[in-house]
């Protein structure tokens, strides 16, 4: 029996959320089928989960409260495994603690496990860009020939699941938010390749203060070596080094100007420099470098060239879900015309800035339903609103002109007209493939 077998079976597992986004569920199913006694509890009732209901209707050892949770059920556990978002003044987290019942996080628990089986760790936060360098250097390490794993915060993904595929020599590449790193902080553990990207404005409505999420992120290096390797970007490093890591943080050269990237904008470039340097502790040389950075195509929702639809040019920059982020896209394209969907839920950031962008860059905005987008909107000598995704794409599509960008970079979070931000990327995907049709 391998170590992380015997560390779940037979053992009384309380699962904090489960999700409908594939990974809370993945986790579950893995836990179940080694035999753990399993309480899923979740404050989203029966009907809202009921796909990932049918997904585990064949497991036997799964109790499930839902609509609620129960102290009772934090403290009775042998551990508890909780989802990333919980609150951090949670009460049922305090119980199980009171109580002396660990308390994990699914993604930490596979970076141990995979770490003692001779694994090593690659792992990559940051407010914007995590997600390009995660699948960059990823890709850049299939390409070259090497066993790498991608895991973390990936769409449908169970990171814990991926244990069996560990037999020792992997890379397991793991983006990283500031939630998933509360795990590892909790671990008293970081990867032996850290890559921090930036720290810009997001999550004001779950943490207080920029210090608490700064201080969650801090744990991907927090327990590195002194020879371990930590590359950080220009923006972040003087936070960084101030918080003297045990490692020196390295901000990496600029990739070669006659390197030809296929994803767009000058913070692409930097998130491939980012990734290079990673790569270089990773032992690539500069010809499997070039190999991999130039072959990478942009990842679904981040800045994605889509198709022409009747000769308009289609950008999916879904996962911009804040102002930053929107300003970023917006620069990448200077030069083209513009007609942008934006809006959404307000994170609580100054939108000054991307107001200015906005009037400066785009020649039509057509701005879906939210609290952000009702700051935003007095912000702007002109924009159109739209009730959901479908008169958003319709309206955007009216005002485009052949040779035109059709640009989806919301800047804001999308609760409310959307579950989450993967519904609001399919929601775009489906309308412009309704297009096609027409």
């Amino acid at each position: 029996m391998r170590p992380y077998q015997d560390f779940f079976a037979g053992k009384r597992v309380t699962v904090m959320g489960l999700g409908v986004l594939g990974r809370g569920i993945g986790d579950v199913a893995f836990l179940a089928g080694l035999g753990a006694r399993l309480t899923v509890t979740d404050r989203k009732s029966e009907a809202d989960l009921a796909p990932a209901l049918r997904h585990l209707a064949g497991f036997s050892n799964i109790r499930y409260v839902l609509g609620e949770h129960r102290l009772e059920d934090f403290r009775d556990a042998e551990m508890v495994i909780k989802a990333a978002g919980v609150p951090l003044d949670s009460p049922y987290v305090a119980a199980a603690k009171t109580a002396g019942v660990a308390v994990y996080m699914s993604t930490a628990l596979f970076a141990k496990f995979a770490r003692e089986a001779g694994a090593t760790l690659v792992g990559i936060t940051g407010t914007r860009g995590k997600s390009t360098v995660t699948h960059l250097i990823h890709h850049a390490l299939a390409r070259a020939g090497r066993r790498a794993l991608l895991g973390g915060n990936v769409r449908g993904l169970s990171t814990l699941a991926m244990l069996p595929d560990v037999s020792g020599g992997e890379v397991a590449v793991l983006e990283l938010d500031s939630w998933q790193l509360q795990g590892f902080g909790e671990l008293h553990l970081s990867p032996e390749v850290a890559v921090f990207t930036n720290l810009l404005m997001d999550h004001l409505n779950y943490y207080p203060d920029m210090d608490l999420y700064f201080a969650d992120k801090a744990n991907i290096f927090r327990n590195q070596k002194a020879d371990d390797a930590l590359v950080v970007g220009a923006q972040v490093f003087e936070r960084v080094a101030a918080s003297q890591p045990p490692s020196r943080p390295i901000i990496p050269p600029d990739i070669p100007s006659d390197w030809h990237l296929q994803i767009r904008g000058e913070h692409n470039r930097d998130n491939a420099a980012l990734a290079a340097a990673a790569l270089r502790a990773l032992g690539l040389s500069e010809a499997e470098l070039r190999d991999g950075l130039e072959s990478f195509q942009a990842v679904e929702g981040r800045l994605q060239f889509v198709r022409e639809v009747r000769r308009v040019k289609i950008y999916n920059d879904n996962n911009a879900t804040t102002p930053d982020a929107t300003v970023a896209a917006l620069r990448a394209l200077a030069g083209e015309t513009i007609v942008l969907i934006a809006g959404g839920a307000d994170k609580g950031i100054p939108l000054d800035g991307l107001a200015r962008e906005i009037e400066q860059r785009v020649r039509a905005v057509v701005l879906l339903p939210g609290s952000g987008t009702d700051r935003l909107a007095p912000m702007l000598g002109n924009s159109e609103t739209a009730k959901d995704m479908a008169e958003a794409v319709a309206k955007a599509m009216a005002a485009a002109r052949p040779g035109d960008v059709l640009l989806l970079s919301p800047g804001f979070a999308s609760f409310g007209l959307f579950t989450n931000e993967y519904e609001r990327n399919d929601a775009f995907v489906r309308e412009l493939n309704s297009f096609d049709k027409r």
